[in-house]
């Protein structure tokens, strides 16, 4: 087929140019040239001196337009195809069984008492697709590194099935287990591309659209970064992601194109399978999605490769001399397209045809059913072979293959094209009958008459079975499999944590720098050092992390080409190539997608990383929460550090920074192990045992987030004896009330410790309150191990009656109990249940606003003296104290005027 660039040598704006050339023979010249230096010095040096060209026109402010979009056509001239290495005939069976097999599972799944749902359309229209990369280009894990990582689109998960089925990797039991998978386990199938739910399958969950796009970019970045900084050989390994038109329309999708361009992320291939329609809907009806997102990936500097019509338009567009097919092709919007998927021949002659003599006559010759089957390029192997051929094999910039599909293809009249297709699930006889006639199978009626429509298999030791086993050995094992090869590291010992728990002495230090100091000894560690990967939304110097720049240095693959303006300071910018330090710019997508990535190389790679993502905590779970559960589902880990927290502690920067609330929104994600811890001594402990957890015997699947704060207090030295476990646990007594005579109990947590301790003092001078204070280092996993309990006494009531932590470690001591914390009562709410006494909350609830600390504090009455308040309202409502004094302590105290508050340490800026 003729491509664009064969037919119009400059396209501006996606129309052809009209500017005569009044000197042919020296354009030829020209051209002359540019051939030879493509002959004789390759194309990327051809590609090199196109570009210095550019540029110099530029210079000379000649005005050159930028090509944004080409012809409605094959990007890739019919005469330009490679040769296909493949027997197309058993690909053809071989597709039909699978088509077959994913059509009937999804179908069967909606037999009586059953009715799980599915879909079958998407993989309708990109079966193609996938089969010639599993035939031809997906690489395997069998060769001993992480082969490639395919990126497959969540709602085709029927047919990778169906695949895994022919190849004996599934049997029947598993396909009519599909979306059973605790009631039909150990056989269940999830919905969609899940590893937690099956972890030797699946490697990438994808079906939360948007996601896939951006975490591919950072996965083929990640295995970059891995080579340069010789952790892996990743040199082979190719990262593809299947997505739908539809799907970019999420801001995920686009989001980071710039970034895969800028940093020459050739090992990667994006595959938009464009069947014009969205989820219900035409994606673009009134314009042209394809020629659109050429646009937009030419722009963000991608290589595009248009895969739109199939062999038997070649024979068409060889007869447009004058490029009347091409401009009707041009000019036809995408909803009319959808709709000749779903007529006649004889329609798609008067419609498409009819309207100009020359193309009535390109036609004359053709019968309507040969008009009908005018096909799509994304269905014809061949064509698909050949833009996966020039994709892999472009050097220099990312790839995005543009393939034109029907959804629902093969499927029949019934859902091909059909607007609610996505929603169909189920084929009636006549449905089925036709289905297995197109596709050829031996199959006789009799089968889909009665009952549940079967599987088909040709057999194991068929032509067609062979070929894939054949395939998949020649591409080095199968596809999908995830694998964990990676062995527990050595951890460190006591000397690397010995400086946080010795405190601060008399300097001040926040909660941050008390971690970025953990961190730095950490990176010093001969056995684990080198696999930390510093991770921040261009906030380094917020959080103290510059001390990083020197040693570790910022990973860029062309160095740093520049001299920095703070070269002279001893913590200057520094950019390596092999730079440890991930610095993404402000793009916390970006920067999860890194975190992911890096957490899951244990597996996709089989050396382990330890990600440190650093961020505001406000921006975290409140605006990647969906990452953070896709990270779970992906079985990565890491430590994720919500800094600048709570909602008072950075409350100069207002209501938008004032984080009152990811500790609850990280509470409501399984693999998430939250802290708030108060002193850099706890920080040691909870880092040790997540490193443990993580990386040592027996890894867990889990991550770690720590809520760390920016105001700086004088961390105490580990107190002799400190609990340890219950450190870790989330809960210990910190300090004993040593005066007054009636008891209470003060839990606090993070930044809130301190000010537990102060009340600690007013209730013992001023009221004769003997208070204990305790630093509740996680609520989170308070709850969830008292859950944990109560689920199993639920279950076994047989048993002597398990007692959660919270509760044994309170048992004994004297209430009432007061919880306070720089969040929102919700937080510390969650253990109310199994405190054994008398409890109350205090929290931050409600917007945060721009203040001091001190009056922000008064403000929520989370304060030392709101917390002497509290104590005493329990007190009073215990009958241990008499209610006058409630009076008294609010007219002391002025905790009814802000105004009144003591301001407290400076430092609400970021």
């Amino acid at each position: 087929m003729a491509s664009g660039s064969d037919r119009n040598p400059i396209i501006i704006g996606g129309l052809p140019s009209q500017v005569p050339d009044f000197d042919p023979e020296e354009t030829q010249e020209w051209l002359d040239s540019l051939d030879a230096a493509v002959d004789e010095r390759g194309r990327e040096r051809a590609r090199y001196l196109m570009l210095r060209l550019i540029e110099r026109a530029r210079e000379k402010r000649v005005a050159v337009p930028e090509m944004r979009s080409t012809d409605y056509v094959n990007t890739i001239a019919t005469k330009d195809e490679p040769f296909f290495p493949g027997d197309e005939e058993i690909e053809r069976r071989i597709l039909n069984a699978t088509r077959w097999n994913a059509a009937v599972m999804v179908s069967r799944a909606q037999r009586p008492g059953i009715g799980v749902g599915g879909h079958i359309a998407t993989f309708g229209s990109s079966a193609s697709l996938y089969d010639v990369g599993f035939n031809h280009f997906f690489r395997g894990k069998d060769g001993g590194d992480g082969g490639d990582q395919v990126y497959f689109q969540g709602h085709a998960s029927p047919g990778i099935y169906a695949r895994a089925f022919l190849l004996d990797r599934f049997s029947e039991e598993h396909l009519d287990a599909f979306r059973q998978e605790r009631s039909k386990e150990p056989y269940g199938l999830s919905s969609y591309p899940h590893p937690r739910m099956m972890p030797s399958f699946w490697e990438f969950p994808t079906v939360s659209m948007g996601l896939g796009p951006i975490s591919a970019i950072y996965q083929a970045r990640m295995n970059r970064y891995m080579h340069a900084r010789g952790i892996a050989d990743t040199s082979k390994s190719h990262v593809w992601a299947f997505l739908g038109d539809g799907e970019m329309d999420e801001p995920e999708s686009l989001g980071q194109l710039s970034l895969a361009a800028r940093e020459g992320l050739d090992n990667l291939t994006f595959v938009v399978n464009c069947n014009l329609q969205r989820l219900d809907g035409p994606v673009r009806g009134n314009g042209k999605i394809i020629q659109e997102l050429e646009s937009v990936f030419r722009g963000a500097g991608w290589n595009v490769i248009k895969l739109i019509w199939d062999r038997t338009w070649d024979p068409l567009l060889a007869q447009d001399r004058d490029g009347v097919l091409v401009n009707k092709l041009n000019t036809t919007p995408d909803g009319q397209f959808q709709t000749y998927a779903t007529e006649t021949g004889a329609y798609i002659r008067d419609h498409f045809f009819g309207g100009d003599q020359r193309l009535r006559s390109m036609v004359e010759s053709m019968s309507d059913e040969q008009i009908l089957h005018l096909g799509r390029g994304g269905h014809d192997h061949r064509k698909v072979y050949a833009a996966y051929k020039a994709a892999v094999e472009h050097q220099g910039q990312p790839t995005v293959v543009l393939a034109q599909t029907i959804k629902g293809w093969m499927l029949g009249p019934s859902f091909e094209g059909r607007n609610a297709t996505h929603q169909m699930k189920k084929l009636t006889v006549a449905d089925l009958k036709g289905f297995r006639d197109r596709l050829h199978l031996p199959i006789p009626d009799s089968e889909l008459e009665s009952g549940l429509p079967p599987y088909y298999h040709p057999g194991r030791d068929s032509e067609e079975i062979q070929y894939m086993h054949d395939r998949r050995r020649e591409l080095g094992g199968y596809v999908p499999t995830r694998v964990d090869r990676s062995k527990p590291l050595v951890l460190p010992g006591d000397k690397a944590y010995a400086a946080v728990r010795k405190g601060s002495g008399q300097q001040q230090v926040a909660t941050t720098m008390a971690f970025v100091r953990l961190l730095k000894d950490l990176m010093r560690d001969k056995e684990i050092g080198k696999r930390f990967v510093p991770i921040a939304p261009d906030e380094y110097r917020t959080f103290g992390m510059d001390s990083l720049f020197p040693s570790a240095k910022i990973y860029n693959p062309l160095g740093q080409t520049y001299e920095s303006v703070d070269r002279e300071l001893l913590l200057s910018y520094k950019e390596s190539p092999s730079g440890q330090m991930l610095h993404d710019g402000i793009t916390e997508a970006g920067c999860t997608a890194s975190l992911i990535a890096a957490g899951s190389a244990y597996a996709t790679h089989g050396e382990p990383l330890i990600p440190v993502y650093v961020f505001y905590s406000m921006f975290g779970f409140q605006r990647t929460g969906d990452q953070f559960w896709q990270m779970g589902d992906q079985l990565a880990r890491g430590f994720v550090l919500g800094a600048t927290a709570g909602r008072t502690t950075l409350t100069g920067e207002g209501t938008q920074h004032a984080d009152g609330h990811s500790q609850l929104l990280a509470s409501t994600n399984p693999a998430c192990v939250a802290y708030d811890p108060a002193f850099g001594f706890e920080i040691a402990h909870i880092v040790r045992d997540g490193l443990r957890r993580m990386y040592g015997e027996n890894a867990e699947d889990v991550f770690y987030y720590l809520t760390v704060y920016n105001e700086p207090i004088t961390q105490p030295a580990e107190p002799d004896g400190v609990d340890i476990d219950g450190i870790v646990k989330g809960l210990y007594r910190y300090q004993e009330g040593t005066a007054g005579s009636v008891p209470a109990q003060i839990l606090a947590s993070g930044v809130a410790v301190p000010w537990a301790v102060e009340a600690q003092r007013i209730l013992a001078e001023d009221w004769n309150v003997r208070a204990d204070v305790w630093s509740a280092t996680s609520w989170n996993e308070l709850r969830r191990e008292a859950v944990d309990v109560e689920r199993h006494n639920l279950l076994h009531p047989e048993e002597e009656q398990r007692v959660p932590y919270v509760t044994r470690a309170l048992t004994g001591a004297q209430g009432p109990f007061v919880a306070v914390s720089d969040w929102m009562r919700s937080v510390p709410d969650q253990i109310a249940r199994w405190v054994p006494g008398t409890y109350q909350s205090l929290g931050g609830d409600g917007f945060g606003f721009a203040d001091t600390r001190g009056a922000a504090r008064r403000f929520f009455h989370i304060d030392a003296p709101s917390i002497v308040l509290a104590v005493l309202t329990e007190l009073a409502r215990d009958g241990k104290i008499d209610r006058s004094v409630l009076k008294q302590a609010i007219d002391r105290y002025q905790l009814l005027d802000v105004a009144a508050a003591d301001p407290g340490p400076a430092g609400g800026d970021a």
